[in-house]
Parts: structure tokens; sequence; C-alpha cells
């Protein structure tokens, strides 16, 4: 049996990276998905491959009427929603606080943060009537430390939606819905070309330099990824983690846990061989 038998789950800029991964991951654990993302060509051959325990449709999630119309038919179409996953992101102005292109600005924080509270807002109604679900939001170590993102507007957007996560799972737990966070660390993806430019075809190939990249960053000597954000999401929407309520899980490999032990070791090396060196 699967994880998710029976469950009837969302998921947002599910075309590509962790979205697409948590999309097939979630098929493999029984759950019937509805996904959405802009890129409509991407999205319909992940549904294809997939076969009917998925769906695609097209949505911007910075318009609220979209959001509302793809939860909408949801409930409809299956009678229910048990799983919401806001996992739709993109990149945010890099740069100086007093470089920041303010229309940049904007655009990040519609789809960062706007784009999770019209899941949200639209999706409680539903699930409080059934009273139960699983809303889980994609965060970021950025949320928790600075200087972990190329851009200290992603940086603040994801705190928001961390904190906002906390705040909507003290309502709505109340009615038996439950809303947490899943914050990734390095986890080898295009997000980062994006974050630098590249247009989204050519970032989507960078995986492979950011793997390499990433691998020694954290003291699980590999990059983290889109699988492990992936399975994350997937226990948070499942039953074995019905007590989980208000929590961010952080999954970094240990990179934001302190100083790495050997990192530690020659900088207290060096200050033995001073100390020697003074007789």
């Amino acid at each position: 049996m699967g994880r998710l038998d029976g469950k009837i789950a969302i998921v947002t800029g599910g075309t590509s990276g962790i979205g697409a991964r948590s999309v097939e991951i979630f098929v493999d654990e029984g759950a019937t998905v509805v996904f959405c993302g802009r890129r409509a060509a991407l999205g319909q051959a992940l549904a294809d491959r997939l076969g009917g325990k998925a769906a695609f449709e097209k949505v911007d999630v910075t318009v609220e009427a979209e959001v509302a119309g793809l939860i909408g038919r949801t409930a409809e179409r299956h009678g229910r929603i048990d799983v919401l996953f806001n996992n739709a992101g993109g990149p945010a102005p890099t740069g100086s606080i007093a470089g920041i292109d303010m229309d940049f600005y904007q655009r990040a924080m519609d789809v960062l943060v706007a784009g999770v509270v019209h899941g949200m807002k639209h999706v409680a109604p539903v699930m409080t009537a059934q009273g139960a679900g699983s809303i889980i939001n994609n965060g970021s170590i950025a949320a928790h430390q600075a200087g972990w993102s190329s851009s200290m507007i992603y940086s603040a957007a994801k705190a928001a939606v961390v904190h906002l996560s906390r705040c909507v799972a003290m309502e709505l737990g109340e009615h038996g819905v439950r809303v947490n966070s899943v914050s990734p660390g390095a986890i080898a993806t295009g997000i980062f070309g994006k974050a630098l430019g590249l247009e989204a075809d050519k970032a989507e190939q960078t995986a492979d330099v950011v793997k390499q990249a990433f691998a020694g960053m954290q003291p699980i000597k590999r990059a983290g990824l889109p699988d492990d954000i992936a399975h994350a999401a997937v226990f948070l929407a499942s039953d074995e983690a019905s007590f989980v309520n208000g929590r961010d899980l952080v999954v970094d490999g240990g990179l934001i846990g302190g100083r790495q032990w050997t990192a530690l070791q020659q900088g207290l090396n060096g200050l033995r061989t001073a100390f020697d060196a003074m007789g």
C-alpha cells in the first residue's frame, strides 16, 4: 500500500524541479494528483506519462481567480481535497537593497507569497468542511538565515511563508486541518539558473552543474535532490504526520545546523600551532 492511497492532492508549480518530482512520487504513493503550472507543454507531457492518476491544468498562481478555479474544479470532480502542496516559485531581484527593481520585487512577492495565500484561502473552506486536510508550503533555509539565497527579497518572502504557515496552522488546526512548511537547503534544480537570469529552458539544464557545486556545502556530502523534498512532502501529507502541525521541516543535509566539524578542527589546530609558536 502507498502512503497516500486514496488521497486527492493538488501540487502547484508542478512542471519541473521539486514540483514535477513531487507529482511523480505522490502518484507512486497512491494519490490522485491535480497539478498546475504556466508551461502547458511540460505539464501535459508529465500528465500523459503518468496516466489517469495525474491531471494538469494551466494556472498562474498570482491570479487568484485561476487558483480558486483550480481548487473548485478539483473539489467538484473528486468530492474532496486531502492535500495542497503550495510549491510554485520563481526568481526574485538580486543585488543590493539600494538597487532593488520594485516591479520585479512585486512580481516575486506575488508568486512567492500571494500565490501561497491564494491556495490556502481557497482550499481552507473545502478542508474545514471535511474536518481534515494537509497544507504544505514550500519554504527555504533562506527563511531562517541570511546569506543562503542570491536574493534578499527571496529570503524575506520565504520567511513570510514559513511564519504565515504557523499562523494559519493555529486557525485551521482547530478544524482538523494541518498546515506545515518544508524548507529545502541546497537542492540541485534550475532555480539557481533562473535567479541568475537564464531562460527557463536553459536553467533546467543546469542541475548537474549545481549538483557538483553544492556537494561539499553541508555535512552530508552531496547536493540535495528534488526527491528529498518530495519525500518530505509525502510525509507531511500522509497520516503518519497526523499530529504534526505548525512546523517547518528543514531538509538541508545539516547546512544551517552550525559550523562543520572538519572546519572547526582545522581552526583549532591553527590556534594550537600559533600557541606552540609562542613557546
